[in-house]
């Protein structure tokens, strides 16, 4: 069963989604051969909007959130509702020991899904991270790995700052 990853933007402008979300729908399809598996750290953005189509694509949702804290100092009170609703259709959530999350900890929660996965994709628009453990970061880390890397990000894609 093929176990795919993701990372991407978290700051997708509102017209951008379901661009993104069309564009991981065909990439899931084209590779898909028997039961998917998703794995993701669940940010909002390009995380949020994968786990939901895996799940619509009828496959299981694997979760890594960086540490304890990640919901209460990370989700924002307007995506509480759709984070909860995917955490609570995962088939496995596993929480790392860092601390707090930060940029340390999302870099270890990026490598515990590469770990885990056959490939990545990365919501990406190909600019640097702004911090360390971003999109850029993930994508190199995979890269370096040999793992195989598709790149999403469609005409008219853009994000918000």
């Amino acid at each position: 069963m093929p176990r795919i990853g993701i990372t991407g933007h978290s700051n997708l402008a509102p017209d951008t989604v379901p661009l993104i979300e069309s564009a991981i729908r065909g990439v899931l399809l084209a590779g898909r051969s028997s039961e998917l598996v998703g794995v993701t750290c669940l940010a909002r953005g390009a995380d949020q909007i994968f786990a939901r189509v895996v799940l619509d694509l009828g496959g299981t949702v694997e979760v890594v959130l960086p540490a304890p804290d990640y919901r209460e100092r990370k989700v924002k009170p307007d995506n509480v509702v759709e984070f909860d609703d995917l955490l609570s259709k995962a088939s496995n959530i596993e929480t790392l020991p860092c601390r707090e999350s930060n940029s340390e900890a999302y870099m270890a929660a990026g490598e515990k899904v590469l770990d885990s996965i056959d490939a990545l994709v990365a919501v990406w628009d190909g600019g640097p991270s702004s911090g360390y453990g971003g999109t850029a970061d993930m994508v190199e880390a995979a890269r370096a790995r040999g793992l195989p890397v598709t790149v999403v990000w469609p005409d008219g894609a853009h994000r918000v700052d």
